[in-house]
């Protein structure tokens, strides 16, 4: 038998847990390790970073014509942030009214967060999608209604136009970066920025207490309109010590470096990503480039000049940058360099996916690369669990982080996940009705996600995720369908040719999936980078390999509660406005299948149409 080569040595948090089983036989793990000591709140860090290490590079993105990196240090980013807090000041915004940043992730973004939480106004990044994607503009108008910013920044007027003119900007600043929208009052960027900075700014700071409100993250529930989870300084800052202590950093290593598009409107991005890296003094730079079409090669040429000692991404951006590195040894060479762990998260990384990486880390540096991941909610700050271990298993969520305890609750046959910690959200914005049935009597915050133990008699091995309890449905054979695990099951077995995808069946006789084609891997099977989705749906190649992945899953499974017999590929994407699509990107089963009822019924008919892969 081979001996493996071994992985990158990282230092991990031991797994101490202490396990409690209850005779009606839920389980409640929590670490023994008590949480390490942490900040007051987030911008703490820049002021440390700011008087220890001025002139590191905290933050850099590509801009201009020639798209060259433009970058800013901690000495430089602190001046700017407490302009900016004074400039709010100035405002008069004394009622706490949130700072609303309309779009994406850019070093202006970065300093306005950091400018309202030093002077106390909640920093609230909502999703692009609401304004540039949206036709009716209905969530942001709602999210608008309800957390009532005093301040609303855009990174382009003209961009931003439309959504801007769709609300009641009445008693709200709008402040633009690049260009004011013509007829729309609004603040330059760079005017506050030059706000001469007064005694009132160190006043505010001082005043920040764990309680106060950092942020307003919102989040789409069954309904589909957004709701706003309250941020507190000390969730955020205990969050990324639990991060920072279960994977402690070696003093003398390279600084650490990350390169990241995740959005922070979403937590993912804008706190289990950005975050650890101002509380480690680390540089971030800003990743323009998406693990989508035509928007691939923006990452690649970021990774050639970028050598991460960090990096994350979801599934179909590892399969897509696995097909680049596959043909490119100079690009394999700068991102394995100094890269300690590989994160994913999102979906399950499908065990084919793995071995291709971990082929690529071998080839290029000998060793093995620790694939990590972990699980929360926006309600969560957001990680809560996490493989703090060298593990080769995918699809876990690992163990409870320091300071945190996970509730299981028998569910069938798997748990209902429920947690309590110093990174729980105190409730919804507005929302007291909403808040009041997050938590059971115990203090525990109902998620709605499941899972299970990888072994029922060894805690320590970790635990996988089983989808959402509310998404499970029976057959009419009365047999108990899993969706969470059939779903990201059957996407793995369908990659690379499907991005995600519905499950239907409920009251049916078998189970039935429409899929959502991975368009950039479909060309690339096809060889076509022109073809388009209904190209791409309908050529043979294609349905062969989702035919065959599906049934290599079917054949896997004993059962009919994990067997699919009929399949088909969709065109429309996922629908912001129809709900289908939360904000945190992920596919709202109830809304999807009841949107696309039509497709339901074309899946079951009694004679199928050629759209329709039958099993």
């Amino acid at each position: 038998m081979l001996t493996k080569p071994a992985f990158r040595k990282v230092e991990w948090l031991a797994r101490d847990i202490a396990v409690e089983r209850r005779a009606d036989g839920t389980v409640v793990l929590k670490s023994r390790i008590p949480l390490q000591a942490y900040e007051t709140h987030i911008p703490a860090y820049l002021a440390k970073w700011a008087a220890q290490a001025p002139a590191r590079i905290w933050l850099a993105q590509r801009g201009g014509p020639d798209r060259q990196w433009r970058k800013l240090s901690y000495g430089e980013a602190k001046r700017t942030v407490d302009a900016l807090t004074q400039g709010l000041l100035d405002l008069g915004v004394t009622d706490g009214r949130p700072v609303a940043i309309l779009s994406g992730n850019s070093i202006e973004h970065a300093l306005m967060t950091q400018a309202a939480m030093q002077a106390r106004l909640p920093a609230a990044p909502v999703s692009p999608a609401y304004s540039l994607m949206s036709q009716d503009h209905l969530k942001l108008k709602y999210l608008f209604n309800l957390i009532k910013p005093a301040v609303v920044m855009v990174q382009d007027g003209p961009a931003f136009e439309k959504a801007l003119r769709a609300i009641d900007l009445t008693g709200i600043t709008v402040v633009h970066v690049l260009r004011p929208c013509e007829g729309i009052k609004s603040v330059a960027f760079a005017e506050l920025a030059a706000t001469p900075v007064t005694a009132a700014v160190g006043e505010s700071i001082a005043k920040i207490t764990p309680d106060t409100v950092g942020k307003l993250l919102f989040t789409s529930g069954s309904t589909g309109m957004p709701k706003a989870v309250i941020n507190t300084q000390q969730m955020m800052c205990a969050n990324a010590a639990m991060m920072m202590q279960v994977r402690p950093r070696e003093s003398d290593g390279p600084i650490p470096t990350v390169l990241d598009w995740m959005p922070w409107n979403h937590t993912m991005g804008g706190n289990a990503a950005f975050n650890p890296v101002l509380v480690d003094g680390g540089t971030l730079y800003i990743d323009d480039g998406r693990p989508m079409p035509g928007q691939l090669d923006e990452t690649i040429r970021n990774l050639r000049e970028v050598s991460p000692t960090y990096y994350a991404n979801v599934p179909a951006g590892y399969a897509a940058l696995a097909a680049v590195m596959e043909k490119d040894e100079a690009l394999c060479a700068s991102f394995f360099k100094n890269l300690s762990i590989m994160g994913y998260g999102g979906a399950r990384l499908p065990d084919d996916l793995y071995d291709r990486m971990q082929a690529l880390a071998v080839k290029t540096t000998g060793e093995r690369i620790v694939f990590y991941t972990g699980w929360g909610s926006t309600e969560t700050a957001p990680t809560s669990t996490g493989t703090y271990w060298d593990t080769e298993r995918v699809g876990l969520i690992g163990l409870p982080f320091p300071g945190v305890e996970l509730k299981m609750v028998p569910c069938g046959a798997k748990y209902e996940l429920r947690l309590r910690g110093v990174n729980v959200t105190p409730g919804y914005f507005g929302q007291p009705e909403l808040t009041a049935k997050m938590f059971d009597e115990e203090g525990y915050y109902c998620i709605g996600d499941a899972g299970v133990f990888v072994d029922p008699e060894d805690a320590l091995q970790g635990i996988i995720f089983a989808g959402r309890v509310v998404e499970d449905f029976k057959l009419t054979t009365g047999t108990f369908v899993h969706v969470g695990s059939l779903r990201t099951d059957a996407i793995a077995a369908a990659t690379p040719v499907v991005h995600d995808a519905l499950v239907a069946g409920q009251d049916r006789e078998f189970i039935g999936l429409l899929c959502w084609p991975n368009l950039h891997a479909c060309r690339q099977l096809v060889g076509n980078a022109e073809a388009s989705y209904e190209d791409v749906i309908r050529h043979p190649e294609v349905v062969a390999c989702l035919r065959k992945g599906l049934q290599a899953h079917n054949a896997s499974t004993t059962g009919s509660s994990m067997r699919i017999a009929r399949a088909m590929l969709m065109v429309e994407p996922p629908s912001i406005d129809g709900n289908e699509l939360t904000d945190k990107g992920y596919i709202n089963q109830r809304a999807g299948l009841e949107r696309r009822a039509a497709l339901v019924e074309r899946l079951y008919a009694g004679k199928p149409g050629d759209d329709v892969i039958v099993l």
